[in-house]
């Protein structure tokens, strides 16, 4: 993976909120809209862009998309990822979005027949 990709697609904060909360475990679209209270066509489009570029994965389970983090991510991913994680500790933004996540995580593990419960 060229560097130059991930850093493209580290320049947005949507893109970095989705990514921050992909670190927890996989989610469908309907989650990240709790999550990031963001439209849809907002969280599809950006989650899209990282796909196409190989920073997240996604498969099908029924009329859901679920979306993770590629399970052998390549190196420079992986470190970028970690910094992502890192950076972010203090920011409120992402705090509140890993609150939520923690929040909704119950009711995405009862109401998502994909099994997007956070990782443990």
């Amino acid at each position: 993976m060229k560097l130059v990709k991930i850093y493209e697609c580290l320049c947005d904060e949507t893109r970095l909120r989705v990514l921050h909360v992909l670190a927890q475990g996989p989610l469908c679209v309907c989650h990240f809209q709790q999550i990031l209270r963001a439209p849809q066509v907002k969280i599809s489009k950006h989650l899209a862009y990282l796909r196409s570029r190989g920073l997240v994965v996604c498969e099908r389970s029924g009329n859901w998309m679920v979306y993770a983090l590629p399970a052998k991510p390549p190196r420079e991913l992986r470190a970028n990822l970690a910094c992502l994680q890192d950076c972010t500790r203090e920011n409120p933004v992402f705090r509140r979005d890993l609150a939520r996540r923690r929040k909704f995580a119950p009711k995405f593990a009862r109401t998502s027949p994909c099994g997007c419960a956070p990782a443990a």
